[in-house]
């Protein structure tokens, strides 16, 4: 008996070092971190990224605005609409094209579908990692759904490189807004099931509340925005603050929450999910006629100076920063990518949780590891 309470009091005062990734399965990509352990738990952490660091930026510079586009897609693929617009902004603000209505309201309603099936897939992956094996057939099920429409409009499932300067690649299908409104009533009545079968489960509960705090001050002085850092009290929607698109032709709630743990940041992306049903059913019966596309030069050159222009991605604010010299391709490229920020707060909030904690905390912070590695 001596002997083992002596082996319990060592194994508690004894540091381990052990890797986690670079390619363990609660990662969500090809992330390694180094975790310092006192038994089961976690002291500090520190994250290795580059992993897949294919040199995004320095691509950019050699190549045409129009070319930057599909880059774009590469970073956090399942923000891949909504990070192609960011660049077809800075684009067309700084030439001073206004693009139609029409082109503005599409947009916007597949930034929301973008943005439904992307939480759909980490509410799906959130379950699994905790142990709820369900939630990932059941999630994966209603986001084909989605892929299906992405799929007859755009002609992609996930890197639908739809946006272009100027607007869009091609009209909508015919069966657009058909489909879409088809699926706003299958999710209305799906969502739920999404609280019946996790959101209410004691076990999963209790392995969220309380686990991974960040307080407002701290997730602004991280730079942690979207779900993440509005669990936390940060106001930080470039939907409400910055309107782009035909956000400013609807209303809608900036969801917020005061507690900063885990199960805020979850319960915020399931408010969300709803908000975005409630954004594309003010648009989807109101797209305006018009033309899809403003006609471009065949090589676009912006005027010399500095641009920048950010957007609400799934993870938070994506910002796209361009240096031009008056060429056909850019001087300087930056991407103020969201999961970078929200990765650099991951230590700090696993400090003195467990191990088994710490795969929880990730989940909740649904990182996407190519938009890291820039």
């Amino acid at each position: 008996m001596e002997d083992i309470l002596l082996k319990n009091k060592l194994d508690k005062e004894q540091e381990y070092f052990i890797n986690m990734g670079p390619q363990h399965p609660s990662t969500h990509g090809v992330l390694r971190l180094l975790v310092n352990l006192q038994g089961e738990t976690v002291k500090d952490l520190k994250p290795y990224c580059g992993y897949i660091h294919r040199g995004i930026e320095k691509m950019c510079e050699r190549y045409t605005y129009s070319q930057i586009i599909h880059l774009t897609d590469r970073l956090d693929y399942m923000s891949a609409h909504i990070n192609n617009e960011a660049v077809c902004l800075l684009v067309e603000n700084a030439l001073q094209i206004e693009v139609s209505d029409r082109v503005k309201y599409i947009r916007t309603i597949i930034d929301e579908l973008t943005r439904i099936a992307s939480h759909q897939l980490w509410w799906a992956a959130a379950g699994m990692d905790l142990g709820a094996l369900t939630t990932f057939f059941y999630g994966l099920r209603d986001r084909e759904k989605i892929l299906d429409i992405f799929e007859e409009t755009c002609g992609g499932r996930l890197l639908v490189s739809y946006n272009c300067p100027g607007g869009l690649m091609y009209d909508i299908h015919p069966n657009f807004q058909k489909k879409v409104k088809e699926f706003l009533i299958y999710f209305k009545k799906k969502l739920p099931e999404y609280d019946q079968l996790l959101s209410g489960n004691v076990i999963f509960v209790q392995r969220m509340k309380n686990v991974g705090l960040l307080t407002k001050e701290k997730a602004i002085s991280f730079g942690v925005t979207g779900p993440s850092g509005r669990a936390s009290g940060f106001s930080s929607d470039i939907r409400k603050k910055e309107p782009y698109s035909a956000y400013g032709n609807v209303k809608f709630k900036e969801i917020l929450r005061e507690e900063g743990d885990s199960l805020a940041r979850y319960k915020c992306r399931i408010d969300e999910m709803w908000e975005s049903m409630n954004i594309i059913e003010q648009l989807i019966d109101n797209i305006p006629d018009g033309s899809y596309f403003t006609k471009m030069k065949p090589i676009i050159k912006l005027p010399e100076g500095e641009y920048y222009q950010r957007v609400e991605a799934c993870r938070g604010e994506f910002g796209v920063y361009i240096s031009s010299k008056g060429e056909k391709n850019p001087y300087r490229v930056k991407f103020r990518s969201p999961n970078f920020f929200n990765l650099s707060a991951l230590d700090h909030m696993s400090r003195n949780q467990k191990i088994a904690d710490l795969v929880a905390i990730m989940s909740s912070l649904d990182l996407v590891i190519p938009d890291i590695d820039r």
